[in-house]
């Protein structure tokens, strides 16, 4: 294998050497015994990294399409988009391309999700679900769910679909306790895996809502989808190495345990932000500073292009910003199986760069 830099990008993430030779199995047939107890260990590890009692979907897709699926199920008409950067945008806009009609409550890049603001949208009425990005890998901003949710919770009828992707795994998500009816994520990021592969929470009444659902397609529907899940089956063929990975590494995450791995996680954020603020600035709102990705403000003007590629030369790979923040920012991504002694590394690396 031809040497490579490690992976400090918001995904995807570093993948252990068992997990990618796990991938390296022979395939096994998507329907037989062995199939249904290998989807069945997931699915129960999965249930407590959600930490909910509910459904449990498996997709080979990225996120983008449970999010597509959650669309086509769950709203009939009009959705509210709580959006603070690129990836909360993007919900958006698929739901705009699906035929409904999406309203879209944005604040500014860099700023969280304010409560009191989404109690005032939510006042006005009409719609079918809230759609909140819970970890905005674009601008390195962790809205506060929990406050977000308590304010759902007063609108009985809507339903809350939450993109935990760049949060399930390293930030704390409680979905039961929040009442959370869709709760969805990619493997490439906090869950450690190869990009490819992406998993969702459906409460009971968000099952309801979608069987009286018209026009929900077929891959990803989510009725069909919890049938098979019900049964420990995929609806349709899977990635069966993506499965062989999942399994070994979920049993990793919880012999690590979730509260050990949400603490590994502050560290090292804290360890990168303080390295931030020192040399350059954050993006962040102060208090809602992401603890799986830190976007770096880059505040001294440096050519964020040079500079990666040098530090790529040294042996690590962060990422610039995103679209239209691409030269004013940059990201590095501490999450999934990273330490802080990997992270105290790449720092040391790029002081090195900064300082050639």
């Amino acid at each position: 294998m031809p040497e490579r830099p490690l992976l400090f990008t918001p995904g995807p993430t570093e993948v252990r050497p068992e997990v990618l030779l796990a991938m390296s199995r022979p395939v096994i047939s998507h329907r037989g015994a062995e199939m249904e107890e290998m989807v069945r260990d997931i699915l129960a590890h999965a249930k407590r990294i959600f930490r909910t009692e509910g459904t449990v979907l498996l997709s080979t897709s990225s996120a983008s399409g449970l999010m597509e699926g959650a669309i086509r199920n769950f709203v009939r008409r009009r959705s509210l988009h709580l959006i603070c950067g690129a990836f909360g945008d993007r919900w958006w806009q698929i739901a705009a391309d699906c035929g409904a009609e999406p309203k879209a409550s944005r604040v500014d890049p860099g700023r969280a999700v304010d409560p009191d603001r989404v109690d005032q949208e939510l006042a006005t009425g009409g719609y079918d679900a809230v759609c909140l990005t819970h970890n905005e890998t674009s601008t390195g901003v962790t809205n506060p769910l929990e406050a977000i949710a308590a304010v759902v919770r007063r609108h009985p009828d809507l339903l809350f679909l939450v993109d935990a992707v760049s949060s399930l795994g390293g930030i704390p998500v409680d979905v039961d306790r929040l009442g959370i009816d869709v709760c969805l994520a990619s493997v490439q990021k906090a869950l450690a895996l190869p990009p490819g592969f992406s998993l969702c929470s459906v409460s009971e009444r968000a099952l309801a809502a979608a069987r009286r659902q018209k026009g929900r397609g077929y891959y990803f529907d989510f009725v069909r989808l919890s049938e098979s899940s019900t049964k420990g089956m995929p609806l349709a063929t899977p990635s069966v190495p993506h499965l062989f990975a999942i399994q070994v590494q979920f049993a990793q995450i919880l012999r690590e345990g979730l509260e050990a791995r949400f603490a590994r996680h502050a560290v090292m954020a804290g360890r990168v932000r303080a390295w931030a603020r020192e040399r350059f600035g954050l993006f962040a709102e102060k208090g809602f500073e992401s603890d799986t990705v830190t976007c770096v403000a880059n505040t001294r003007k440096i050519r964020v292009a040079d500079f990666l590629s040098r530090l790529r030369q040294r042996g690590f790979q962060v990422s610039n910003g995103y679209g239209a923040l691409k030269e004013a920012t940059f990201r590095i991504g501490h999450l999934g199986d990273h330490t802080p002694e990997s992270v105290d590394r790449l720092l040391a690396a790029m002081d090195e760069v900064l300082g050639g």
